[in-house]
């Protein structure tokens, strides 16, 4: 695995910053990712959808400060575990985590203990350049590219008496600067967009 990352940080200090990311087709035109950006979400469900695509075209990822991660759900929409980095609780070291993170992987989750000033947010801003990776941030942080949040959501499943739930629909909008949002309605598992209004609505977290 040593010598796995090592070959990640020649590769990754040879791409230009800029560059685009591999996306799920599902949000690839809503929220194209490009390497050096960051980018915010309100929920780990977003975060996960972020860094799938990434993930399949055979990237590394990895997850700070994200104690809830959910391995069957990162592997439902088809993250590959195995090039999975999970540090679920960096404490108060988390910058340092998440920068060493920065400089081996495509694409990091981070998910801060507190708020984040901007100074702090511009070491690791810097860092995303220089390596031309792409950080999630599961919060708030000053200055990101887009910004994602679930506004409704619903989910579907059994009829009548017991059983699981088969599927999640939930109408996400995306901030970019003072530019009036954009909305999309996505499906789970699989993460699809759908042209059907999401019904049955109620706010939910993850």
């Amino acid at each position: 695995m040593v010598e796995q990352l090592r070959e990640r940080v020649a590769a990754m200090e040879r791409r230009p910053a800029l560059e685009p990311v591999a996306t799920l087709p599902g949000i690839a035109d809503l929220v194209p990712l490009h390497a050096g950006m960051s980018y915010a979400v309100d929920s780990a469900s977003l975060a996960l959808a972020l860094v799938a695509g990434a993930s399949q075209a055979g990237e590394w990822v990895g997850f700070a400060g994200c104690t809830d991660f959910g391995a069957e759900a990162a592997a439902e929409l088809g993250i590959e575990l195995s090039r999975t980095v999970l540090v679920p609780d960096p404490g108060e070291h988390w910058l340092e985590v998440a920068a060493a993170l920065v400089d081996v992987l495509r694409v990091v989750v981070l998910r801060p203990p507190a708020s984040v000033d901007e100074r702090t947010a511009g070491i690791l801003d810097s860092r995303l350049r220089t390596r031309s990776a792409v950080l999630v941030v599961h919060g708030h942080w000053p200055r990101v590219e887009a910004r994602l949040s679930i506004e409704q959501s619903s989910w579907r499943g059994p009829t009548a008496g017991t059983g699981q739930l088969q599927e999640r629909r939930a109408r996400v909008l995306v901030h970019r600067g003072a530019r009036p949002p954009q909305r999309a309605d996505l499906t789970w598992p699989g993460l699809q967009r759908v042209e059907a209004p999401v019904r049955e609505i109620r706010r939910v977290s993850g």
